[in-house]
């Protein structure tokens, strides 16, 4: 029997693709038209071709700074995907512990970025905070505002903390998402539980591990808020990542030509990445 494909829905569609299109492009015309002039004030600008880009990856400051961005992704998902994972797998599936789980999971998830930043800096302080005095009374040396270990330390707790929820749920939708058969035949043929995890949650949980490494990977890289206030990027530029350097080069430098090429070199970064995840990802199912 065939299927019969009905194109009215696209119809429908098109004027939410039409201004997501608007609203995406005509900002991103204004920074490719920034990244190629140089300006001088008065609203006068002047063609400069491809100087800054040229400049911008001839800069140590930001290869440092991306150094710091991809260790700290890098980081943040080795820890947070396994972990939500291992989480997802222990929450019960019925009753009604279900619903409390799950509300406790989703409330890190509502805490605004910047409140994010605001409580681990005072949890942190090495006086009075305490995570800082708790670790401080273990005999380890702990102050993350002078030392660049605990600086790293907090930042990532802080966003382990914040973010490690989302992918517990979205792993806790897919493991939900089962059928029971599958289980059923497991038990049928004594399977233990690792065989069960390998053969049949793994797989059918690698859409959505796809969607989760995916969205970390663009939220870790582009993080801001968080770190800036709790370190502001230090001390000195330890916790300097892309976002903050582009920050201080467009805002506190007024280089809007400069900013402009780093925001598209960020982009594309961003872009190229997010593309190999998903190829490595999806490699074995295009086969």
């Amino acid at each position: 029997m065939t299927k019969i494909q009905n194109n009215r829905a696209w119809w429908l569609v098109l004027p939410v693709f039409l201004m997501v299109a608007f609203n995406a492009l005509v900002p991103l015309m204004t920074v490719v038209n920034y990244s190629v002039q140089e300006t001088f004030g008065n609203n006068e600008f002047f063609w400069s071709g491809t100087v800054w880009f040229d400049q911008l990856l001839h800069d140590r400051d930001f290869h440092a700074s991306l150094r710091r961005q991809i260790i700290f992704t890098a980081l943040v998902l080795i820890i947070q995907i396994p972990l939500g994972l291992a989480i997802a797998l222990c929450m019960p599936r019925k009753g009604p512990w279900v619903s409390v789980c799950l509300v406790l999971l989703a409330l890190p998830l509502l805490v605004p970025w910047n409140v994010v930043g605001s409580m681990w800096n005072i949890m942190a302080l090495p006086d009075i905070g305490l995570l800082g005095k708790g670790i401080n009374a273990l005999g380890i040396p702990f102050n993350y505002t002078r030392q660049p270990i605990s600086a790293w330390f907090t930042v990532i707790l802080m966003d382990v903390w914040h973010w490690t929820s989302l992918v517990v749920l979205l792993c806790y939708a897919g493991l939900v998402a089962i059928p029971d058969a599958y289980y059923q035949a497991a038990k049928v043929d004594g399977a233990r539980p690792w065989a069960v995890f390998r053969y049949i949650q793994l797989p059918k949980l690698k859409h959505v591990l796809t969607i989760a490494i995916l969205l970390r990977f663009m939220d870790s890289f582009m993080i801001y808020t968080e770190v800036i206030v709790l370190t502001g990027g230090g001390p000195g530029s330890t916790t300097k990542f892309l976002s903050i350097d582009l920050v201080q080069k467009a805002l506190g430098g007024f280089d809007l030509g400069p900013a402009a090429a780093f925001s598209i070199v960020y982009f594309l970064i961003i872009l190229f990445l997010s593309w190999l995840f998903y190829t490595l990802m999806m490699r074995e199912e295009a086969k």
